[in-house]
């Protein structure tokens, strides 16, 4: 709300930052590093599990070589990344399911000028977590 004599350019807002650390970040990181990592410490808030973080969690429990285990790790990810594409719906039990969820066709505006924009249909991936993930606390 801008203050009387005060122009609404002039008033800060908070920005989304797309950098780790957002809130999307607060809450996933604990649930991955519990749920992945197991016995693993939970990150600070702040801190982000990164695929690195999981390929050296891999490499510690299974004694295998780090190329291998970070083969492994993007086999995975790409596994699920392929299947998401075709829009199949992957269920990982005790975790999760990720489906493809079609959006809608929209109209926007132009925050500058004001003029309408068409905003195409397209596809987002969506995220259900399991009832162990539910009752986290």
């Amino acid at each position: 709300m801008a203050v009387r004599g005060q122009s609404r350019s002039a008033v800060q807002r908070p920005r989304r930052s797309k950098l780790p650390g957002t809130a999307l970040d607060f809450t996933i990181t604990p649930i991955l590093s519990s749920v992945c990592l197991g016995s693993a410490p939970v990150p600070e808030l702040g801190d982000a599990l990164i695929k690195l973080d999981i390929i050296n969690e891999v490499v510690n429990k299974t004694g295998i070589t780090k190329t291998k285990a970070e083969m492994a790790v993007e086999t995975v990810f790409g596994k699920m990344k392929r299947a998401l594409e075709q829009g199949d719906r992957i269920e990982l039990r005790g975790f999760g399911v990720f489906t493809v969820k079609p959006r809608k066709t929209g109209i926007g505006r132009n925050p500058r000028t004001g003029a309408e924009v068409s905003i195409p249909p397209g596809k987002a991936v969506r995220f259900k977590p399991g009832k162990e993930l539910q009752t986290l606390q």
